[in-house]
């Protein structure tokens, strides 16, 4: 079992600045996320697309401040726990025995519920017999593209996501891009290449098709698709890779017994504890009255949050204010030296 101050559910921006302002008052969290990288929606949906109200920042990426939140925790040295979730919470004497998972245990007096609108979860294909495959063949990610060389590869979706993977695949990949509409909803420039791509007989596209079944014994040998009108063609594969877009849930966070309103979690504002002693909820999961959901309000919730939970980390000893800008103490805990 792993004992720390904090837990915090989440590891996009908020949840990453909640971390630094844990480290700076002196005490220690680890972090779950069920995405397998770190940053939240700026990772998974707009890594390069730019944000104009960073305070002091003019204008960053979603992977520039989370590569930037990410070195000012540096210092403190907290654990990440990736690709996992927070299943079950129970209280004992006054503090959180919290389980994910993947099996992992923690026992802590606080959990900070930073998770966004809820976890990340892919939309899958609706076809059961996907299921078998998922995680091998059936992919609704790419973490490796080295494995789809000189391989047959059959992607589905009309989104950017489908669109830049079967312009970057192309390249080394036999590939066959199939949306259930004629028209597709990415870039303007990328509907453009994938034409052109077409043209050169290196994409091949099919359109008004939709997934009506996946084939195979231990390995996918093909996948048969389905037009309107029901008539169905088979097309052999190694890989099938469904682009879908996101589904966010709230997911066992229903099964916490805290307050849920609109599937978001009301707070006191003053340290954004909610009904529940020692959980706290910031970032866009939380609400309360002139509520913004902006990335620099989950900032602020996060240094309170932070605050509040050090008087159940640190029951016996009393929280003393101090800027970074003058404490040796809170200096000597980042790193700086004078």
């Amino acid at each position: 079992m792993i004992k720390t101050d904090a837990l915090i559910v989440g590891a996009g921006p908020v949840g990453l600045f909640c971390a630094h302002q844990l480290g700076i008052i002196g005490l220690k969290c680890e972090i779950v996320d069920n995405l397998d990288k770190i940053g939240g929606q700026c990772i998974e949906l707009y890594p390069d697309k730019p944000i104009y109200d960073i305070p002091a920042i003019p204008e960053c990426t979603g992977e520039e401040l989370t590569n930037n939140l990410i070195k000012q925790i540096k210092p403190f040295n907290f654990n990440f726990h990736l690709n996992d979730r927070v299943q079950e919470i129970k209280n004992e004497n006054n503090e959180w025995i919290v389980k994910t998972l993947k099996g992992k245990e923690f026992l802590t007096p606080n959990i900070v519920i930073a998770g966004g609108v809820g976890s990340f979860e892919p939309r899958k294909f609706p076809t059961k017999s996907c299921e078998k495959f998922e995680g091998n063949s059936v992919l609704y990610s790419v973490k490796d593209k080295s494995i789809f060389k000189d391989k047959k590869v059959v992607i589905f979706g009309g989104g950017d996501s489908a669109l830049d993977w079967a312009i970057e695949l192309s390249k080394n990949s036999e590939v066959t891009l199939i949306h259930r509409r004629d028209e597709f909803r990415g870039a303007p420039a990328s509907v453009e290449k994938i034409k052109e791509l077409e043209k050169e007989k290196k994409i091949e596209i099919l359109t008004k098709y939709s997934i009506k079944d996946v084939k195979g014994n231990e390995n996918l040998e093909s996948v048969e698709i389905k037009n309107d009108e029901d008539q169905s063609k088979i097309i052999n594969t190694d890989y099938v890779l469904g682009f879908f877009g996101l589904i966010m849930q709230l997911g066992p966070i229903l099964e916490w017994g805290l307050n849920i309103d609109k599937k978001t979690i009301p707070v006191n504002t003053e340290n954004f504890e909610t009904n529940k002693k020692g959980i706290f909820a910031i970032g866009d999961i939380c609400s309360y009255p002139g509520k913004l959901k902006l990335i620099l309000s989950g900032f602020h919730e996060g240094a309170l949050a932070a605050r509040g939970c050090f008087k159940y980390a640190k029951p016996n000893e009393k929280y003393r204010f101090e800027f970074t800008t003058t404490s040796k103490t809170v200096k000597g805990r980042i790193g700086v030296k004078e």
